[in-house]
């Protein structure tokens, strides 16, 4: 049976008992490329890198050592595509808006769907994301620029190395949403219950310390305006496989393309903690 197989089952249900996570992936199968920053609110999304299984032990290690950045949330078996622990339905080849895939460290395709690039050595990885708690920060009444704007996160390489395994190292990669000073604070208190989702931020203010030389030109993502009474804050990112990729030139892989996630069944109140 193929993967596409699975996607009948979902369509033939009624709306009306459908989650809004299925939704979202059916939305993706069906062809939808959008963001998925404000998309299923209250269910986990993630961010997704693919591996072949003579490097997966290593780079699970490296997401052990690496937490902050690279929360797994989930992780398939060789060569299956479903993860029934974050969807019953999910088929990681086609329910993401788009992928990358990866060649000696270039990205040499951004398709809508993996299915003729799967293979029976893969293994998908998926990484917790901050868009989980987002939720958390707008129902403290804290403004998201991105979502309000409908634009994808603003994403930077930093000068931040993370703990190298096996063939992966390189550089930590953030993501940026502004707030005033009294904001920010609120916000370091609510995402330090999601250590799942990246957690904490890793630093507030001064851009250039962290090796980020403009913040208007974000390497991964759309900019957004940081207001003279405002200040940037700078969150752990699932973006940061694809840096390690490209400065380990991995011969393949494939990812997600940055702001456009995997939308999940999981809550986001699963994974806060008090």
């Amino acid at each position: 049976m193929t993967g596409f197989a699975t996607t009948e089952r979902p369509l033939d249900r009624g709306t009306s008992d459908r989650l809004p996570s299925v939704a979202a992936r059916l939305a993706c199968r069906a062809g939808s490329t959008t963001t998925t920053a404000g998309v299923a609110n209250g269910f986990v999304q993630g961010n997704l890198a693919i591996l072949p299984e003579k490097l997966a032990a290593s780079f699970h290690r490296f997401c052990q050592f690496n937490p902050k950045p690279c929360p797994v949330i989930g992780m398939s078996d060789v060569g299956d595509p479903h993860i029934p622990s974050l969807g019953i339905d999910l088929d990681i080849r086609t329910d993401l808006p788009r992928y990358r895939v990866w060649r000696d460290g270039e990205v040499v395709e951004e398709p809508p769907d993996i299915m003729v690039h799967w293979r029976d050595d893969l293994v998908a990885f998926v990484l917790g994301c901050s868009f989980s708690f987002e939720e958390a920060l707008m129902a403290d009444d804290l403004p998201i620029r991105h979502i309000e704007r409908k634009l994808r996160v603003p994403m930077y390489r930093t000068n931040i190395a993370c703990a190298p395994s096996g063939p992966f190292a390189g550089p930590m990669v953030v993501s940026m949403r502004p707030f005033k000073p009294a904001d920010a604070i609120r916000a370091v208190q609510i995402t330090s219950r999601f250590p799942a989702v990246h957690g904490a931020p890793v630093h507030l203010g001064h851009p250039r310390s962290i090796g980020i030389a403009d913040i208007a030109k974000p390497d991964y993502g759309d900019a957004v305006p940081v207001e003279a009474d405002e200040i940037p804050v700078f969150w752990a990112c699932g973006v940061t496989p694809q840096a390690v990729i490209a400065a380990a030139k991995l011969p393949f892989a494939i990812t997600h393309a940055p702001g456009l996630m995997l939308v999940t069944d999981l809550r986001n109140k699963q994974l806060a903690v008090l």
